[in-house]
């Protein structure tokens, strides 16, 4: 099974996890069997609000269920009709996201926890991983990490 993780550089599973799936610079995807990782570069990192386009980035690639510490209504309803399934997490690097994902720990996202109303500041103000996003969230995005 293969699990996409958005995250700020590439570091194998010591990467720091991006806090919003949309403005992550890479995506790391990772074999849940083998450990083995493979770096997706964010084709569409810096985008308008509403225009987050996921699956053009992730395309060509075989991807299970992403984890996520925000996402946007637009990405994950597409990421959802693609039969991608999408959790949230909000730990700080690949590996410990991968260690929840696998002992089924993180919780499945669905389209009531997304972000809502937010204008896409990224990069300003101090986040949970020192990286803000200028978001105002309900649900998936909010929060501390673990």
């Amino acid at each position: 099974m293969n699990v996409c993780i958005p995250v700020l550089r590439d570091e194998g599973l010591q990467s720091r996890v991006s806090p919003h799936f949309g403005s992550a610079p890479m995506f790391l995807l990772i074999d849940t069997e083998t450990s083995q990782t493979t770096v997706i570069d964010n084709q569409n990192e810096h985008h308008e609000h509403g225009m987050c386009s996921p699956l053009q980035s992730l395309a060509g690639h075989d991807i299970d269920s992403i984890v996520v510490g925000g996402i946007g209504m637009g990405a994950l309803n597409k990421l959802l009709a693609a039969r991608i399934k999408v959790y949230q997490s909000h730990l700080r690097t690949a590996e410990e996201t991968l260690a929840a994902f696998r002992d089924g720990s993180l919780h499945e996202v669905d389209s009531n926890m997304a972000c809502a109303g937010h204008g896409h500041g990224h990069g300003q103000g101090q986040g949970p991983w020192g990286h803000g996003h200028g978001h105002a969230h309900r649900g998936v995005g909010g929060g501390n990490p673990a």
